[in-house]
């Protein structure tokens, strides 16, 4: 499983126009990604500010999600409206979620350029603290 939280600050007066994206996003990652298991977008309470959970069968699924031809074409309008973004990797409870725990997977030998270089840039991160209580 590979779980992430997207912490999202868009730049002001462009809230309408991220959120037409993300919902295409939406509509289009649920219909072609069979590793999805959830993609979500929110509001948060500071005003410009957004979150995304992306929760994936594998870090594979998410690499998938991240490469997809409809992920890379919405890049350039997302670049133009998000001012800061942090990526978050989640691990669930066991017992308190239905999803698996969050664990890195190296890209298969034969991936292409961007799939390994993002393999790289967005690497699940797995802190020690979780290991001690799976």
């Amino acid at each position: 499983m590979a779980t992430v939280i997207a912490h999202i600050r868009v730049v002001e007066g462009a809230e309408a126009r991220f959120e037409e994206i993300a919902r295409a996003l939406y509509r289009t990652s649920h219909d072609s990604e069979p590793a999805l298991r959830r993609y979500e977008y929110w509001r948060g309470s500071e005003p410009r500010s957004y979150y995304t959970l992306i929760a994936c069968d594998d870090f594979r699924g998410f690499m998938a999600h991240q490469t997809s031809d409809h992920h890379e074409s919405a890049s350039p309008a997302l670049g133009e409206v998000i001012e800061e973004l942090r990526l978050e990797w989640v691990d669930p409870v066991a017992g308190a979620s239905d999803m698996p725990p969050t664990e890195m997977q190296p890209a298969l030998p034969d991936a292409d350029e961007l799939t390994r270089r993002y393999s790289e840039r967005f690497a699940a991160q797995v802190a020690s603290w979780w290991l001690d209580l799976r």
